[in-house]
């Protein structure tokens, strides 16, 4: 992913919204195209600097266990702690995971998204396997609590 810009606010837009919309959305369509293209992902961050650049943030799988499955729970966890860890360099953080949605019958992206000011703004996209590759219902929106400026 190249490193971006982040754009101008809407009109109506507080800067801290943009900021939270632009991390937010860009950690959403950089899930949808994992999926697209491997039929699912790991957890990961995208993080806005002080500078305004875009970049993700991902760690390593852990080992798997013996069925040969990786605890994303525990991914999710140690990306959190790692952006607590730098969020004096950040403006706006998101986080996001592959999860299951049961009151939907299929799979989701739940991304949320923090702001060093105290927003926080978080949405879950359905999705479905389809002959084609996948099918992404709309962005919902979602509750989240703030897991990177707490102390």
């Amino acid at each position: 992913m190249s490193e971006q810009p982040a754009s101008a606010p809407t009109e109506g837009e507080s800067v801290q919204d943009r900021e939270l919309r632009e991390t937010l959305g860009t950690a959403l369509g950089t899930a949808q195209e994992h999926i697209q293209q491997n039929g699912g992902f790991f957890p990961f961050g995208v993080t806005l600097s002080n500078d305004d650049e875009l970049r993700i943030v991902m760690i390593a799988p852990g080992e798997p266990d013996e069925n040969g499955e990786v605890d994303a729970g525990q991914m999710l966890i140690d990306i959190q702690e790692l952006l607590r860890q730098g969020r004096d360099d950040f403006k706006a953080v998101a986080v996001v995971s592959d999860v299951s949605l049961p009151d939907h019958g299929s799979d989701g992206i739940h991304g949320a998204a923090e702001h060093r000011d105290g927003e926080v703004l978080a949405a879950i996209i359905p999705y479905n396997p389809t002959v084609d590759g996948f099918a992404f219902s709309a962005m919902e929106p979602d509750t989240h609590e703030p897991s990177i400026w707490v102390d």
